[in-house]
């Protein structure tokens, strides 16, 4: 399938590694630019991008950081010439059950996962909306729909991407802006595959297809809703969980 992304420019947060480095790499490989955002050195990202033919800018700041954020935006349209996507991936758990979760655990995940993307999006939205185009993507979780035990600071941090996210697709669909979230069961990053067995297991065992999804798999999703093939999708949530949160 022809995805049209040839020569566009896409900046990823959480770049680094997991699902922000997976759609770095899909959206390399239909030919887009990198802007590669994460706290994290992203050099591998970087790597790869290039393998792909496509040039990488390496940008280290936090997310939780609303000038940087502008700042790093502002970068990418210097130095790669445009600016045409944002994929906000950039997130952390600090999980507890909510009688035992510190002020601190509840700041730094909400900070991270909420207050990141909307410096980003905040910040490509006058981007976009002067360029009369673009695309969003913010990766959130099918915890942000249905809870999860001692995830009390994580699923409203995702609960709060998505209905974020909607708000900015009926803001932004006037200016050809598309607007969507991706939400992700449980996916065999290298942070998920350092869990313990049983805890993967029960995940697995909510499945319908007795599998978790990859980071691959969530980037060539990703790379699909950033194309010219769902230009009339917006504010849509689509889940990749195997059928987890069924």
């Amino acid at each position: 399938m022809h995805l049209g992304l040839e020569g566009k420019v896409a900046a990823v947060t959480g770049a680094a590694a997991g699902i922000g480095a997976a759609a770095a790499v899909a959206l390399a490989a239909e030919g887009c630019d990198l802007a590669l955002i994460d706290l994290q050195p992203a050099d591998a990202s970087a790597e790869a991008v290039r393998s792909a033919g496509r040039r990488a800018l390496v940008i280290e700041t936090d997310v939780r950081d609303h000038a940087a954020a502008a700042a790093a935006l502002e970068r990418a349209l210097e130095e790669l010439g445009g600016l045409d996507v944002l994929v906000c991936s950039a997130g952390i758990t600090r999980d507890a059950a909510i009688a035992k979760m510190s002020e601190r655990q509840w700041d730094e995940v909400i900070d991270v996962n909420l207050k990141g993307v909307f410096n980003f999006n905040r910040a490509a939205a006058p981007i976009f909306q002067r360029r009369r185009h673009g695309t969003i993507v913010n990766i959130a979780s099918i915890n942000g729909l249905r809870g999860k035990h001692g995830q009390a600071n994580y699923a409203a941090s995702k609960g709060g991407v998505i209905a974020f996210s909607k708000t900015l697709a009926r803001e932004l669909g006037r200016f050809n802006v598309t607007v969507n979230v991706v939400a992700p069961g449980m996916v065999l990053t290298e942070m998920v595959r350092a869990l313990p067995p049983d805890v993967i297991r029960r995940a697995i065992d909510e499945t319908a297809t007795g599998h978790l999804a990859t980071p691959e798999a969530c980037g060539a999703l990703v790379a699909f809703l950033c194309s010219t093939q769902a230009e009339h999708i917006t504010g849509e949530v689509i889940q990749i969980d195997g059928g987890q949160y069924m």
